[in-house]
């Protein structure tokens, strides 16, 4: 068994960023709601714990609690927001409720040194964190010293050394809290005494056993979006049974320009992977035809990708396993005792599950990653990095980058605008430093002139955004000219558009969503 790192979460937002961090430490977690701690206890046998924050008041009856053994199993743990604040109030220490808000980033100053924070800030520092909480802590249980102040916590962080129990008030795991990350190294590293080992060439050999010994010898289909998870995942179960897989690729003509053609190319020729690949666009585009609501066509495309997919399953015959490229943030939502913002997100994102009438069992090689993880193992396995580098793009495709009724009109004049935006940042040496980046067509048209004659057509918007973890994003600062380019080719270009956009709208800590 990998030594694991036991995430409790109480139901932050960004509970899933504590996971990221202890990866990006080399050591493997997980994440459990409060209430199934002790079935992860006995299935992980962890090495050490931590809590996390939460949107409930420990100074109320009926809320969250860490179970008892977390405290007297002798392992390292540490408390975050929430997390502090329940380790203090059941281990005999106090906390006081209601007006001590303390909300965005806020300055600590260290006033003794400990094992956290070793080779991160030394006694008499002062440091920027992110602050999200509304109680605090104003008593110490016993063997526990305060290392940490802020203006509205003067518990900011505190220590158990002899106990390795550390707590504190802030988010070390979001990026707003610059030296966050190495404070959760050494917490994983230096306190727990974790080896660091978990890496992409281990958990690719220990997956391929797993999907031999799950599999056997029978039939496994995999359906193919076009996208990294589902392509990653074909390629690695390739790599476990072979001639065994056969993917189905439906395309429902809503991708970005030539990516049909390039998923063809890049299972038939480089990897060698059985594939049928369905032309359905026309298909998909008659039953769009009049649609505008966005979650009618979301469910639309959905049940017409399930019924093509399932014909052509049904053509194969007798395939016994599916492969679904279901991530970790997937897994972790399901199983959330408070679900979540997500839920609604995905909803936007997604296209729906295949039905439970197909009868197939489930190989989900990438459950245990999140999407950068995802792109860590791509390359692993040798995926081109034009491939796996890719900006993430929705299940529905352009379908939701295209508001409004679908036309062949519309998404032939959006794929070229989004294909020369995408050129114009590439050009530019800025598609690795953007998270996601692509145009939409809006549906509005504008008086416009262009030469001598007046135009009435299409306005373009440029989205681009930055994001360290998938989870929060800020607009990318292009430069005036990147912007200035790329308007002038998609209007000297794409007959259709007369008007381009660029859209600076900025998503706080725990929003997803971006189309």
């Amino acid at each position: 068994m990998t030594d694991t790192v036991l995430i409790i979460d109480f139901g932050s937002q960004v509970t899933q960023l504590i996971a990221r961090r202890v990866r990006e430490a080399g050591a493997y977690s997980e994440i459990v709601p409060f209430n199934r701690a002790e079935e992860a206890r006995a299935r992980l046998n962890p090495k050490a714990v931590i809590l996390s924050g939460g949107p409930a008041s420990v100074t109320e009856m009926g809320t969250p609690r860490a179970p008892d053994w977390v405290f007297k199993a002798g392992l390292p743990v540490l408390g975050i927001c929430y997390g502090e604040q329940t380790m203090v109030s059941q281990m005999g220490g106090e906390v006081e409720g209601g007006h001590h808000r303390e909300f965005g980033r806020a300055e600590i100053e260290v006033v003794d040194d400990c094992a956290l924070f070793e080779g991160v800030w030394a006694k008499g520092d002062r440091d920027t964190v992110w602050m999200s909480h509304g109680d605090r802590v104003t008593r110490l249980p016993d063997g526990f010293r305060v290392v940490a102040v802020s203006q509205g916590a003067p518990f900011a962080a505190i220590a158990d050394d002899s106990g390795q129990h550390y707590a504190v008030q802030f988010h070390p795991e979001v990026a707003h809290t610059p030296r966050g990350a190495a404070l959760i190294r050494n917490f994983v590293r230096k306190i727990s005494g974790l080896p660091g080992d978990w890496t992409m060439q281990h958990f690719r050999s220990s997956e391929v056993e797993k999907i031999r010994a799950q599999v056997g010898s029978s039939r496994v289909i995999c359906g193919l979006s076009g996208g990294v998870d589902s392509a990653v995942a074909a390629v690695l179960v390739h790599e476990a049974i072979g001639e065994q897989l056969t993917c189905i690729f439906v395309d429902h003509g809503l991708m970005r320009l030539n990516e049909a053609d390039e998923v063809v190319r890049l299972f038939r020729n480089t990897y060698n992977i059985p594939l049928i690949h369905v032309d359905a666009s026309a298909q998909f585009l008659g039953a769009l035809e009049g649609v505008s609501d966005p979650e009618q066509k979301r469910k639309t495309i959905g049940r017409l990708f399930i019924e093509t997919f399932e014909a052509e399953a049904k053509k194969i015959g007798g395939a016994e396993y599916l492969v679904q490229g279901t991530l970790y943030p997937d897994v972790i939502e399901s199983v959330s005792f408070t679900g979540g913002p997500s839920v609604t997100i995905k909803s936007h994102h997604n296209v729906g599950g295949l039905p439970e009438r197909m009868n197939l069992k489930l190989v989900e090689p990438l459950r245990e990653l999140f999407k950068d993880e995802v792109r860590a193992l791509g390359r692993e396995l040798g995926l081109p990095e034009a491939f796996v580098g890719r900006h993430p793009f929705p299940g529905p495709g352009l379908a939701i980058r295209c508001p409004g009724e679908v036309t062949v009109e519309k998404l032939d004049i959006l794929r070229k605008a989004d294909a020369i935006y995408l050129d114009e940042i590439r050009k530019a040496g800025l598609y690795d430093t953007i998270w996601q980046a692509f145009a939409v067509l809006l549906p509005v048209r504008t008086v416009g002139v262009m030469g001598d004659a007046r135009t009435y057509d299409h306005v373009c918007a440029l989205r681009a955004v930055t994001s360290t973890d998938g989870m929060t994003a800020d607009f990318f600062p292009f430069d005036m000219n990147v912007l200035g380019r790329t308007a002038t080719r998609i209007i000297n270009e794409v007959k259709g558009i007369n008007r381009v956009v660029y859209d600076v709208t900025s998503k706080p800590p725990g929003t997803i969503e971006w189309e």
